[in-house]
This record gives structure tokens, sequence and C-alpha cells, in this order.
């Protein structure tokens, strides 16, 4: 079955494996701007929204200058909502408007802006990481997996990060759920490429058969 599992991954990888930083546009490094963007569009990316308006949003939250957890608490709430509206997520507003400046305000008072500070707090400790995300407002289990499913790509003691939702797209495609032999499968492959192929499986049924379509599966 080996023969068969990296035929899927490697048609799934080819076709799909795109971060989802990489889709709103962050060009993600170990420093604190790309960081505090990652958490953010984690946040948007949470919601019961597509991912298509998450992507979006963020793109337009940092086209609005709100791009570092300083600018994002000095702007007004209105000025927030705005931005959001542009993206396209305005079912949760106002709601996410108020979120994302506490939060900024959080990292700012805690960690001095920098998310590594939260990391060195964590001890690099996944749990850990995973419970300290969960303290910023609208950040729940889902939004920290998201933040430690694309963080491992510059955060390597993170690896490999392959939550929930990553294994339900390999369920969908038959593959292992024990995530070293699914790292195994893909060779070379990031985790964090992996791990965003294997939800956006998950996510959408369209591109789990159009990886099994790939490979003949």
């Amino acid at each position: 079955m080996a023969g068969r599992d990296e035929r899927v991954v490697r048609a799934l990888v080819d076709a799909h494996g795109r971060t989802y930083a990489e889709e709103a546009g962050i060009r993600l490094r170990d420093t604190p701007q790309p960081l505090y963007r990652l958490l953010v569009l984690a946040h948007l990316l949470s919601a019961r929204i597509r991912g298509s308006i998450a992507v979006a949003t963020a793109r337009a939250l940092h086209e609005a200058g709100l791009r570092d957890p300083r600018r994002m608490a000095a702007a007004d709430r209105q000025e927030r909502v705005d931005a959001l509206g542009r993206g396209g997520y305005r079912r949760y507003d106002e709601r996410t408007a108020t979120q994302l400046g506490e939060e900024a305000e959080l990292l700012i008072e805690r960690w001095g802006g920098d998310l590594r500070g939260l990391r060195e707090e964590a001890g690099g400790e996944v749990p850990e990481l995973r419970r300290l995300l969960q303290v910023f407002p609208g950040v729940g289990p889902a939004g920290a997996d998201i933040f430690l499913r694309e963080v491992q790509r510059v955060w390597p003691g993170t690896a490999p990060y392959l939550d929930a939702k990553a294994l339900q797209g390999a369920r969908r495609l038959e593959l292992p759920q024990d995530p070293d032999r699914l790292t195994g499968l893909a060779g070379r492959t990031e985790p964090a490429v992996l791990a965003a192929a294997l939800v956006r499986a998950a996510v959408d049924e369209k591109v789990a058969e159009d990886a099994l379509d790939r490979a003949g599966s």
C-alpha cells in the first residue's frame, strides 16, 4: 500500500501544497511582524467562514497598515471594522474588530509585541504553546492549531504538527493517521506544506477527488 499512499501524497502536495500564509502574502520568517500576521490569519481562519474570505481579509488588514500589534492596537475600532469589511469578513466584523484590538494589546503587554516571547515562555513545548495561544481573544483550539500548523515552517521544534483537521484530510484520502508515517510518505516535503494540503482535502472534497484522480487511485 505504501506505493499507492506515496502517489496520493505526492499528487496532493504537487497540486494543493500551498500554505495559507503563502496564500495571504505572508513571507513567513521567525521575526515579529510575519509571526504577528500569521496570528491574525489564524484568528480569521478559525471562524466559520470560507478560507478564501479569511485570506482576503488578512490581506486587507495588511494593506490598511494594520500589520503589527502596535498599529493594530493604535487603530480605532471603526478602522478595523472597515478593513475587515473590505476583505469580505462582514458577518463577524464588529466582534472581530474588538478582539483584534484586545489581542494586539495583550501581545504588547505580555510579550512586548513579539510572539517569540510566547515561544520562550512555553519552553518550545507544543502543548504549552497551544495553551498560551488560546489566551488571545478569539483564538480558540482551532485557531491555535492553524497557527501551529503554519508556524512549524519557521519553528521546526513544533514539527511535525498534523492536527485533527489535517488527519481528517488524510482519512478522506485513505492515508495513514500517524503523523510520522505521513511525513515519511511526503519525503522532503515540509510538514507545514503537507499539513496545509491535507487540510485543503479535509475542507474541500473536490481537492481530495483531484488528488486521487492524479494518483490514479
